[in-house]
C-alpha cells in the first residue's frame, strides 16, 4: 500500500496525490472523483493562496472564510478589497476554478472540459493538482514501488542522468536540492522498496528508465540483459491505467526499443520533444543524432475492440536532460474514432 506518512515534508502536489491515494474523495458511478470541501482546502493551502506576513485584512478574512466553508459564495467586493494584485488575481483564479470544478461534477469531467476548449483557461498548476489526485487514486493500495514511483512522472518534472550505461530519472526539484546539499540518490530496487514506501524525506529514489543493460563477458562478447524491474514497464502500466480510467475500457501499453511497422498509421508524443520527433520520423524528415539521443523510449498502445491498429507512443527528454510528461496528450491525441474529446 501507499504509506508515505511524513506529510509535513511533502511537496504541495504530493498532498493531492495522497488525497487520491487514501480514498478521501467520493466517486460517481463511473468511478470518477468528486471534489469536496477537503479537496478545496488543499487548494487553499497551496503556497500561491496561503497567507503571508504581508497579507492585508481583506485577504486574511477571505482566506479564513473559505477555509471554514470552501464552497461559500465570494463577492466581487471581497476579491477587489484584496490590496496585493498578485494575491487578488490568485483568489480570482481559485474561485473560478472552484465554481467550474463543482459544476462539472467530477475532477475528470472538469479536466476533460479544459482539454476540449480552444485553450486552457486556468494555470497549469491547477491541472497538475487534478492529475496528482487522480493518479494517486489509481495507485491506491498498490504494493509495487516501481509503479508508484513511475506514477509521479505524470505530475512531477524529472531530471535525467546517464550513469554507467543506465538512464536514471529523479524528481527535478528534489534533485536540485540534493545537489546543493550533497544529499544521496538511491536507485529504486526490490531491496530498497520498503524504504521507498517509508517516505524518508532524506532519501531521493531514482527510477531506472533503461531498456536493457549490457554486460561485458570478455573476448569481445556482450550480453544484453533485459531489466526484470523496469521503470519503463512500470510507466507503461501507469499510462495504461490512466487511459483506461478515462475510456472506461482496458488498454495495453508495452515498451518498445524501435518501431518496425510498415503500416505505422498513428502516433502520440508523451511530451513536446517526442511529438516533434515522431512527426519528423513519420514524415521521413531528417533527424540528427543529437535529437535521436533525446528519445527515452517508444511504446505500443493497443485498444482491443476500439481501434484496429497499434498506436505508437514516444517519450523524450529535453536538450537539458529534463522530462515533463504530459498525460493529457494521451487523451487529446487519440484517433477521432475514439471520440474521447469530441
Amino acid at each position: 500500500m501507499i504509506a508515505i506518512d511524513s506529510t509535513a515534508t511533502l511537496k504541495p502536489l504530493h498532498e493531492f496525490w495522497l488525497a487520491g491515494a487514501r480514498a478521501r474523495l467520493a466517486t460517481d458511478a463511473r468511478g470518477w472523483l468528486q471534489a469536496d470541501d477537503d479537496f478545496l482546502r488543499l487548494c487553499l493551502r497551496r503556497p500561491e493562496l496561503s497567507l503571508v506576513a504581508e497579507s492585508c485584512p481583506a485577504e486574511i478574512s477571505l482566506h479564513q472564510a473559505l477555509m471554514a466553508s470552501p464552497s461559500a459564495a465570494v463577492s466581487a467586493e471581497q476579491l477587489n478589497a484584496i490590496e496585493d494584485g498578485d494575491a487578488r488575481s490568485n483568489f480570482q483564479l481559485f474561485v473560478r476554478f472552484r465554481d467550474e470544478l463543482l459544476a462539472a461534477g467530477s475532477l475528470e469531467a472538469y479536466y476533460l472540459s479544459e482539454l476540449r476548449g480552444p485553450q486552457v483557461t486556468v494555470p497549469p498548476l491547477f491541472l497538475d493538482c487534478l492529475v496528482a489526485t487522480i493518479v494517486g487514486h489509481l495507485q491506491a493500495g498498490c504494493g509495487d514501488a516501481f509503479q508508484v514511483r513511475a506514477a509521479e512522472l505524470l505530475f512531477r518534472t524529472q531530471g535525467l542522468t546517464l550513469t554507467e550505461g543506465r538512464l536514471l530519472c529523479a524528481d527535478l526539484e528534489s534533485l536540485e536540492q540534493r545537489q546543493s546539499s550533497a544529499g544521496l540518490l538511491d536507485v529504486l530496487s526490490p531491496a530498497n522498496a520498503v524504504d521507498f514506501f517509508a517516505g524518508d524525506p532524506e532519501r531521493l529514489f531514482a527510477l531506472d528508465l533503461t531498456h536493457e543493460v549490457s554486460n561485458q563477458l570478455g573476448h569481445g562478447l556482450i550480453f544484453n540483459l533485459t531489466l526484470k524491474h523496469s521503470g519503463l514497464k512500470a510507466l507503461a502500466q501507469v499510462l495504461a491505467q490512466w487511459l483506461t480510467h478515462f475510456l472506461g475500457k482496458p488498454v495495453k501499453i508495452t515498451p518498445l526499443q524501435k518501431v518496425d511497422d510498415p503500416a505505422w498509421s498513428w502516433h502520440i508524443g508523451l511530451d513536446v520533444q517526442a511529438m516533434r520527433l515522431l512527426n519528423d520520423l513519420y514524415e521521413d524528415r531528417p533527424v540528427d543524432s543529437a535529437r535521436l539521443a533525446q528519445l527515452i523510449s517508444l511504446f505500443r498502445l493497443d485498444l482491443p475492440g476500439r481501434y484496429p491498429k497499434p498506436i505508437y507512443l514516444g517519450l523524450a527528454m529535453t536538450a537539458e536532460s529534463r522530462l515533463k510528461l504530459k498525460p493529457q496528450n494521451l487523451l487529446l491525441n487519440l484517433p477521432a474514432e475514439l471520440a474521447l474529446l469530441g
